[in-house]
């Protein structure tokens, strides 16, 4: 087992990692900019590397700082956490070279699943099931409309770099093709330095189904079943939930199947998400692989009853996998409470936090790297919180769910509590009846606005 892990993120993730870590009996390294100084991951580590200013480009995604700090503090291990350079193939391939290990999978199979074009590809090989789309890369615009037109309106352009909803747009008709891919290249290039674009057809009214798995250095693979991710506001996740409420017995062996199928054709190592689209009719389609840890983990370790950081870091050591499949013992729910103002498009809303109560109770988890005093940076996402509420059935769990954001007390800025009061109160969300355009028609009520 590792002696000392370099922990290469912030914020509540971050502390998250720290806490298992101590418990498994690990040192842990904290590396932070000017701006987290006083965040309460650098506060419980062991130790701390202050790694440059405010930027991300000068501080949590330079790779040469971050392994100037594995080696003044003899560090024997890195975990990227999620987001910044968690599926960058290059960091990982930098801690092969100075022998630290990298907790997730090896730089080839990020490579492999990281552009979603070889993704695709390797899904196809494998026999997993895609949504029909551009075989590669589109070169222009004339094949684009081609190839959408072959298919069928309407489509959706993405980026093959792209993550978090950048470089995607639908489009409906032919007369809107060229804006929209210009649109969508633009943005590609400007957030991963790569306007590479591909084609696929538009599922409609889909829901948004993960499935959570974990593979070792020895070529197993197994589920930890399956999360319900469709409450999204432009690609962006704002509630998960397991099981979903539109899972059956029979669909989650067939979807089961196919992400192992997944994950053991790249004899994928550690803990990843396989995210399928799937339509009215419970066809399914693989829609990428998420080679790291999920923001919505929690919701899995409530059902399953397991740490799935604990997990990563013992199959990073080389330990062997046990066990077999899980299914949800209980449900759960995750709202992330995002510096944000709901009532004004989601607008972020970054400052100094002069009031902060959590709820409590059974059954009843917040995730957080925020206290009263704090001031949230506006350089980095603008999550400030994960509830996770479980009960032993969907109805419960949203009951449960409801008492606790009314105790969640979050003054000196907005965020996005109001909302998730008024979604947990929404006949449509209640009744399990929503998939991925469910924000179209969303109408936030002024009563929350407090």
């Amino acid at each position: 087992m590792f002696k000392k892990l370099l922990i290469a993120n912030r914020g509540e993730i971050a502390l998250r990692i720290i806490r298992t870590a101590k418990e498994m009996g690990i040192k842990t390294v904290a590396v932070y900019s000017t701006a987290d100084r006083d965040s309460l991951h650098v506060r419980f580590a062991d130790e701390a590397v202050c790694i440059g200013p405010p930027s991300s480009a000068e501080s949590y995604l330079s790779v040469a700082k971050i392994m100037a700090a594995v080696e003044i503090t003899n560090a024997d291990a890195v975990h990227p956490g999620y987001g910044f350079l968690a599926e960058n193939a290059d960091f990982a391939e930098m801690c092969d070279q100075y022998k630290v290990k990298f907790v997730g999978p090896t730089p080839a199979m990020i490579r492999k699943m990281g552009d979603k074009i070889t993704a695709k590809e390797t899904m196809i090989k494998a026999g997993v099931p895609v949504v029909p789309g551009s075989d590669g890369l589109v070169k222009d615009t004339k094949l684009g409309k081609k190839i959408a037109g072959d298919i069928g309106y309407p489509v959706i352009l993405k980026a093959t770099a792209g993550g978090g909803g950048k470089g995607m747009r639908e489009v409906w008709k032919e007369d809107d093709f060229e804006s929209q891919w210009d649109a969508a290249r633009n943005e590609a290039s400007a957030s991963f330095g790569n306007d590479g674009i591909y084609i696929e057809k538009f599922v409609e009214e889909p829901r948004h189904i993960e499935f959570q798995i974990i593979g070792d250095q020895y070529g197993k693979v197994i589920h930890l079943s399956e999360r319900d991710c469709s409450i999204q506001r432009r690609h962006q996740k704002l509630v998960e939930e397991s099981p979903s409420p539109f899972m059956t017995k029979a669909l989650r062996t067939k979807m089961g199947k196919a992400a192992i199928l997944a994950g053991e054709c790249i004899k994928y190592e550690g803990v990843g998400t396989v995210e399928f689209l799937v339509d009215k009719n419970k066809n399914f389609y693989f829609m990428e692989m998420n080679t790291r840890i999920q923001v919505e983990h929690p919701v899995t370790e409530e059902v399953i009853d397991h740490d799935l950081i604990k997990e990563q870091i013992k199959m990073a050591a080389g330990e062997k996998l046990g066990g077999k499949n899980y299914i949800p013992q209980a449900h759960a729910i995750e709202c992330r409470i995002n510096a944000e103002d709901p009532y004004n498009d989601f607008r972020p809303s970054p400052g100094l936090v002069s009031s902060f109560h959590t709820p409590k109770g059974h059954g009843v988890r917040v995730d957080t790297h925020t206290y009263a005093g704090y001031s949230v940076p506006p350089y980095y996402d603008s999550m400030i919180a994960k509830l996770i509420c479980k009960a032993k059935t969907r109805e419960e769990c949203i009951t449960k769910m409801k008492r606790a954001l009314d105790e969640f007390i979050i003054e000196g800025i907005k965020t996005t509590v109001p909302f998730h009061k008024a979604l947990m109160r929404d006949e449509r969300f209640i009744s399990g009846d929503f998939n991925t355009g469910f924000m179209k028609d969303f109408e936030l009520d002024e009563k929350y606005k407090k």
